[in-house]
């Protein structure tokens, strides 16, 4: 007894099917294109969100103080001046202090970043007598100048 086969034999006639791999490889590349993007996206993202926390801890650090308070009686009329360095003073033109009572002046510093050594004036002209006096950035200190000619 013989077998036969009854399978049919394709035709050589008939196209071959792509394979599946070819077009799975097709479709994966432009997904990893927007992963990618979105990786990117959500990198800057956070990059915003830091950077504007950062610039506000710099914006709420409260400036440093420094306060000059001088003791003395220098007439009605009269105003009391300050030179130096530190702070934003300088020597060559004086900045004037508040009166606050008869015989009280003073004034705050807002740009002390080292010691403040200074001198005071009567009306810019006359200079106290004795040496520099010299306050810490964000400290106070009241003297009692003494003006000889006044």
């Amino acid at each position: 007894m013989k077998k036969t086969n009854n399978k049919a034999k394709a035709t050589p006639a008939t196209p071959a099917p792509v394979p599946a791999k070819k077009a799975a490889k097709k479709t994966a590349a432009p997904k990893a294109r927007p992963s990618l993007r979105i990786a990117v996206a959500a990198a800057k993202a956070v990059a915003v969100a830091v950077a504007p926390a950062a610039k506000k801890t710099e914006e709420t650090r409260p400036p440093v103080v420094t306060t000059i308070i001088a003791s003395i009686d220098i007439g009605f009329g009269n105003t009391l001046y300050v030179r130096g360095e530190g702070g934003g003073l300088n020597w060559e033109t004086g900045v004037a202090l508040d009166c606050v009572a008869d015989d009280k002046w003073a004034i705050s510093l807002s740009d002390a970043a080292s010691p403040v050594i200074f001198k005071l004036l009567v009306n810019d002209l006359v200079w106290s007598a004795g040496e520099n006096y010299t306050v810490p950035p964000g400290g106070e200190l009241t003297v009692s100048p003494v003006f000889p000619s006044w």
